[in-house]
């Protein structure tokens, strides 16, 4: 498990841009955390990192953005906020992204998906691994100041 402390939305910006250097076809980046902790910020720095310069902004009425032409790899957005259980998420057909994505999924509010309550350090549910060649960067983030956040994350791969 790794800790990030973020002083800053600009410092979550940087430890996205960060991340896009390890992502490569076939990761889900899974994201946990309340409203306001810097989920977005995240994902906004992953993109320009990927080299995309379209706005990215959380797909929370569409629930999907797609970016394929436009960075290194292609970018499936995910916002689960208004879904509630697996079967509504696999019902709006979101299911292949999160668990074979032809380049890097980002999906905020990740624990709509995973049905156990999952703790950073703990072992993933077998019914949640990544299938092989898949690589799973569960994400939890957590307000610790007025503008701080603790950014805890671990990588599981299939």
């Amino acid at each position: 498990m790794a800790l990030f402390i973020s002083n800053s939305p600009e410092e979550t910006f940087d430890l996205g841009r960060q991340w896009a250097a390890d992502v490569s076809a076939g990761w889900v980046i899974g994201l946990m955390g309340d409203l306001g902790t810097g989920k977005t910020q995240l994902i906004k720095g992953l993109s320009m990192g990927m080299g995309i310069e379209a706005t990215v902004s959380s797909p929370t009425f569409s629930l999907l953005q797609e970016h394929d032409e436009e960075g290194r790899l292609p970018l499936a957005h995910i916002d689960l906020y208004r879904l509630e259980s697996q079967t509504e998420i696999v019902g709006a057909g979101l299911e292949h992204f999160l668990v074979s994505p032809y380049g890097v999924t980002a999906v905020e509010w990740y624990e709509r998906w995973l049905v156990a309550k999952w703790h950073p350090g703990q072992a993933l549910p077998e019914s949640f691994q990544p299938s092989k060649g898949v690589t799973l960067r569960l994400v939890v983030l957590s307000d610790i100041g007025e503008t701080e956040r603790e950014i805890k994350y671990e990588d599981f791969s299939g």
